[in-house]
């Protein structure tokens, strides 16, 4: 069973380190980031950090790299204000990984996606996916450690089938068909085990 150490990290080769520290992590959230800018460009992106801040406010925190080169998403968002959050389904991960790669046009085009607007909200959501979050910027940090940059949006509409959404508010991403994934470049579907009550003694 190997055992890696701290000293261990910097003398090995670049990608073998990336993925194994990527992967300690676990299963992660994986997203489709919609963002448009003031000319009206759509942009689309993935991202498998982002994560529940809190319920009341409905905050989201999603991680961004550091901005040493262009970040599109990011300066949409602080540009315009405004992002969506949107699922990712078995049906189209591999369109959705490849937003990640450079695009002279919008991904939405580049990547075999549909932009659709709610009326309501004025980031682009994206037509395939099945649970969409559109989200109002708040705030913004850069940590000093890396550099990376945590954004922390307000939920301001979400969409959503009715028949993944439970009495008591649960929202059955499984029955909605999300996907999951590990490291950078793994994607896994879900297989529920069971809903547990409250703990308490």
């Amino acid at each position: 069973m190997p055992i890696f150490e701290k000293a261990d990290f910097a003398p090995m080769e670049q990608r073998f380190r990336t993925n194994l520290i990527n992967s300690l992590s676990g299963f992660k959230s994986v997203n489709l980031v919609g963002t448009v800018n003031a000319a009206g460009l759509t942009n689309l992106a993935i991202f498998s950090q982002v994560f529940h801040i809190g319920a009341n406010p409905a905050l989201m925190g999603m991680l961004v790299r550091p901005d040493s080169v262009p970040r599109h998403t990011l300066a949409n968002l602080m540009e315009t204000g405004f992002f969506t959050l949107n699922n990712i389904l078995e049906d189209f991960y591999q369109q959705a990984h490849q937003t990640s790669a450079r695009y002279e046009t919008s991904e939405f085009e580049a990547c075999g996606f549909t932009a659709e607007f709610s009326g309501k909200h004025p980031a682009p959501y994206v037509k395939e996916s099945t649970i969409k979050i559109g989200l109002k910027f708040e705030e913004h940090h850069p940590l000093v450690i890396n550099g990376t940059i945590l954004v922390i949006g307000s939920v301001q509409e979400i969409i959503c089938p009715d028949d993944c959404l439970q009495n008591d508010g649960y929202l059955d991403i499984e029955k909605a068909g999300s996907i999951t994934c590990s490291a950078s470049d793994g994607y896994h579907t879900t297989q529920k085990l069971s809903r547990l009550p409250y703990a308490k003694v």
